[in-house]
């Protein structure tokens, strides 16, 4: 992330020093964050977390401390959130789709199909578009700092999923927003939007059927053990990001800001080549489980859910955005 887009992240008009080192450390006054996030140690997002941490405590000298709360210790995302927002927390972990229920240009994210490839998505994530959408939350209470990638959510089941026919009448879990409940709908499935935590349990007893997520989190959550089918249509590239309370920012001195900003910079690079090796690792562990994934044609999974872009366009703002993110495709 470039000190351009920082700024325009924040929507700030300051003059920040242009290099770090011309930051005094003895001149920082003591501070420590607090960081709440629902996920587990070992996931490559509070494996980032827990560097920036490092990082922030060694390029200020020690003055600038993340203390980070993992594992849902605050509750989920939407609970860390509105804390944020109510001055309970300093910062938080938040998909796209969760921060969607606060600022609904983030359903965009949601739409399936947008994205062309990877390099489509992080040139939106990291450019000028993704950083335009980073701005949007401040009034709100809170705005994220970086974003990181979290692969193509996929489906996965006890049977392969190669078609939209295949899915008639199976009840598959998904983070529920209005897009993706009617994703699921259109493709002839029933939403089933049950919390995280309850999705291993829930498919090895037959309350749903299916699922949908990026291979990390199909391998780590042991998915793989009661849903040996991983089909690879890649309907959707939900990111995550790092958030901060607004009034958390706005207390912070400027050199402060700029340490946070920088080392927010560098958790946004080291995690996205955490995230490359992950994926390749959990792909190779989930298929010595027993694991197939099966290459789908998209086709008529784009066909049956082209209602969704339809109705997008009965809102010029939201299909505004689509159509600008569309272009950095072609």
């Amino acid at each position: 992330m470039t000190k351009k887009y920082s700024m325009l992240a924040l929507g700030l008009i300051v003059a920040l020093p242009a290099a770090l080192s011309s930051v005094s450390a003895f001149a920082l006054e003591a501070v420590t964050l607090r960081l709440a996030h629902n996920l587990d140690p070992s996931h490559v997002v509070a494996q980032t977390l827990d560097k920036m941490a490092a990082d922030m405590k060694e390029l200020s000298g020690g003055k600038m401390k993340l203390r980070i709360y993992p594992g849902g210790q605050m509750g989920g995302p939407r609970e860390t959130l509105e804390m944020l927002q109510q001055g309970a927390l300093d910062m938080t972990k938040g998909s796209a789709s969760e921060m969607e229920a606060f600022e609904s240009a983030f359903s965009v994210f949601s739409m399936p199909y947008l994205f062309r490839s990877q390099e489509h998505f992080n040139q939106v994530l990291f450019g000028e578009i993704g950083r335009e959408l980073m701005q949007l939350p401040k009034e709100k209470g809170f705005l994220p700092i970086a974003g990181y990638v979290a692969g193509e959510r996929s489906f996965y089941a006890g049977k392969p999923i190669q078609s939209p026919a295949d899915m008639k009448g199976m009840k598959i879990r998904v983070v529920s927003t209005p897009t993706t409940n009617k994703m699921i709908e259109l493709l002839g499935g029933s939403p089933a939007p049950i919390s995280f935590g309850e999705v291993y349990t829930a498919l090895q007893q037959g309350v749903i059927d299916g699922a949908e997520n990026n291979e990390p989190s199909y391998y780590q959550t042991r998915h793989v053990e009661v849903a040996k089918h991983y089909s690879e249509d890649r309907h959707t590239s939900v990111p995550d990001y790092l958030v901060i309370a607004t009034q958390t920012w706005e207390a912070l001195s400027e050199e402060q800001r700029e340490i946070l900003m920088k080392t927010a910079e560098m958790s946004e690079k080291f995690e996205q080549v955490l995230w490359e090796k992950e994926v390749a690792n959990s792909r190779k562990k989930a298929a010595e489980s027993g694991a197939t994934f099966y290459k789908v044609d998209k086709t008529a999974f784009r066909e049956a859910l082209q209602p969704i872009y339809d109705d997008a366009k009965k809102d010029p703002k939201k299909y505004s955005w689509i159509e600008r993110i569309e272009a950095v495709g072609k």
